[in-house]
Parts: C-alpha cells; sequence; structure tokens
C-alpha cells in the first residue's frame, strides 16, 4: 500500500496535504447526505442503474469530507479511498470500495444488480455515511495532525 501512496502523491490530481477546510468537510457531508436522498428516490422510481451510480458517490462525498477535514486534497477517487484506507483501515472502506465496482459495472458495462442487492447497497450506505458522520463530527485537532502525520509519512 505504502508504494500506491507514494505514486498518488506524484499523480497531477493526486493526493496533497493542505489545510484542513471545516467548512468544506461540512459542505461534502451536506452533499452526501443529499446525494443519499436522490439515491433512495432513484431505487423508488425503479431506476437501479442510477441509485448504484448515486449511492457510490453519496459515500464518496462522505469519505472525500473526512480527507477534507484533515487538510488532504485529492481528485483520483482510487487515491482518495486508498489514503482513507490507509489513515482508518480496510474495515472503514471495504463498502465503498465494494460499491465503487458495483457502480463501474452499472455505469460502463450496463450490468445492474437486482433490486434487492440495490436495496442492500442503499442500507450499507446509509449505514457509512451516518458513520462518517459521527466520526468527522467528533475529530479533534490532535486526531486531525496525527492523520496528517501518518500520511506525510507515507510521502
Amino acid at each position: 500500500m505504502q508504494n500506491k501512496i507514494r505514486w498518488c502523491f506524484k499523480l497531477k490530481d493526486g493526493l496533497r496535504i493542505f489545510e484542513s477546510n471545516e467548512r468544506l468537510a461540512k459542505s461534502y457531508l451536506k452533499e452526501s447526505k443529499s446525494s443519499l436522498k436522490r439515491a433512495e428516490k432513484n431505487f423508488k422510481d425503479g431506476d437501479l442503474l442510477w441509485a448504484t451510480v448515486v449511492i457510490y458517490y453519496a459515500e464518496y462525498y462522505a469519505l472525500y469530507s473526512f480527507l477534507q477535514r484533515i487538510g488532504i486534497k485529492c481528485e483520483n477517487h482510487f487515491c482518495s479511498i486508498l489514503a482513507a484506507t490507509h489513515l482508518l483501515g480496510e474495515e472503514k472502506t471495504k463498502i465503498i470500495n465494494e460499491h465503487k465496482n458495483k457502480r463501474i459495472d452499472a455505469q460502463y458495462y450496463m450490468k445492474v444488480g437486482k433490486e434487492e442487492e440495490v436495496e442492500r447497497m442503499l442500507q450499507e450506505a446509509k449505514t457509512f455515511i451516518s458513520e462518517f458522520d459521527n466520526f468527522i463530527s467528533n475529530l479533534n485537532e490532535e486526531e486531525i495532525g496525527f492523520y496528517r502525520d501518518n500520511l506525510k509519512k507515507a510521502k
């Protein structure tokens, strides 16, 4: 994982360390919750493809909120998720990785999961977003410094 993180720091739009931005972090969390509502509407309307896509983005915005809160910028989804995995552990990012693959299958290969599967994804997304919201809301400056230092060392 260490080599991949180094690679992400070398990318043009890859990982960058900058000032923590609580306002932007809150905006991403708000967008995460809004996207989750859109995913629920898409699901209720029977649009499983777009429900799948929006579920992933709702989760991604929650994850990116964490990165913004600790002062990490990244325009590459692979690298953003990798950084969060490095800092928080694979268990915290397992669902978003699974849903990223489902989104790619749905969006690019028209392989959409059955209704029950998308409904399960929706429930998992609700839990994922809620957990990130709670986690980010309780971060203190010492923890933010710890995460930033941890990622700097991986550079």
